[in-house]
């Protein structure tokens, strides 16, 4: 029910999906007024689908704290992630409001244990091939501890979606001196050289250009300058694309030469689709929640699906509960200091 379009988009993003992984299955709640007329045009999906009318939706302008009271036991955003809770769907996707979607996830699925707040990462299309990015927008500031634990979460990301034994991590900064950079960075960083996680091969402070080229697997940030980053960069990618486009609409010969181009002009209107980076993974909860960006388009919402369809394939949760654990048993500070309490939500 959520994001900009609703039915009309998510229910033939979820037909894309199928096309190419036959095996899923979609549990769909939402109002069936609004469901069941586009679910009826979609037969293949209909008979792939358990639909679940639900009487109450999440707005997308809805404060979290309303969406928990009025919501809670019985909007479609609810049910659809206590089906993760109770064990009958392995990941839940919505497009819809982010703050209500982090505050009923958190309550309904609980952090996992010594996780106060969880971060919110994004796979982001790199020069080398992508990398994890996170906290991208869940909470605004982080002290020492938390950008550590973000640093485990990613990692441990990292490690079931690239199979990586060891992934690269860095920490965003203004620069990648040891002495520049705000305190809480700075420590973090002393943290990290110091505890010489086996998890992660810690490689220092990065800066934003480094996102790009790929320079590590996973890039920590606090959700603040995460989330700027985020839409610096899908905002930078659509400039381009219409700068090219109207380059080559502009003379005769323009059009002619990319007549002879097309196959190269595609591959690079592939590297700039900003659908690639669609959906962002709530790390740090007793199950999978992935949130697409409200104006997705069918292609969008399908990417954030494929998603969540690789993290639940490749034990994610697993994989970032042994990480922690195994951390817990080598850090001689509790590790309840890692993840402080603190922040808001960012849409």
């Amino acid at each position: 029910m959520g994001g900009d379009h609703g039915p009309a988009v998510v229910l033939p993003a979820l037909l894309a999906v199928i096309e190419r992984r036959p095996d899923v299955r979609f549990l769909l709640f939402g109002r069936a007024e609004e469901v069941e007329p586009v679910l009826k045009g979609l037969p293949r999906l209909a008979g792939l689908s358990e639909f679940h009318h639900c009487d109450v939706s999440v707005r997308m302008d809805d404060k979290p704290s309303q969406a928990l009271r009025q919501g809670r036991w019985k909007s479609s955003m609810w049910r659809a992630i206590e089906a993760v809770k109770n064990g009958d769907a392995d990941v839940c996707i919505s497009a819809g409001n982010t703050g209500a979607l982090m505050a009923m996830s958190k309550f309904c699925l609980r952090p996992m244990a010594n996780i106060e707040r969880p971060a919110i990462a994004a796979l982001w299309p790199t020069l080398r091939s992508e990398c994890v990015v996170l906290d991208v927008g869940a909470n605004i500031g982080a002290d020492a501890g938390q950008l550590v634990g973000y640093a485990i979460l990613g990692a441990a990301m990292a490690h079931s979606i690239f199979q990586l034994d060891r992934p690269a991590v860095g920490l965003l900064n203004v620069g990648v001196e040891e002495i520049k950079g705000q305190e809480d960075v700075k420590e973090a960083g002393r943290m990290l050289r110091e505890a010489q996680l086996p998890s992660m091969d810690y490689r220092g402070f990065v800066e934003g250009d480094d996102i790009a080229k790929g320079t590590v697997d996973v890039v920590v940030t606090e959700g603040f300058s995460g989330n700027i980053a985020l839409k610096t960069a899908e905002g930078t990618a659509r400039q381009i694309a219409e700068y090219l486009r109207d380059a080559m609409s502009r003379t005769l010969l323009a059009r002619i030469g990319y007549f002879f181009a097309q196959n190269a002009f595609r591959r690079l209107r592939e590297k700039l689709d900003v659908r690639k980076i669609n959906g962002g993974v709530f790390l740090g909860l007793n199950g999978i929640v992935v949130k697409s960006h409200g104006g997705a388009d069918q292609e969008g919402f399908a990417a954030a699906v494929d998603l969540g369809y690789d993290m639940a394939r490749r034990r994610l949760i697993d994989t970032i509960r042994e990480q922690l654990e195994h951390f817990h048993e080598r850090q001689p500070v509790p590790v309840d200091t890692l993840v402080a309490n603190g922040g808001t939500n960012a849409s």
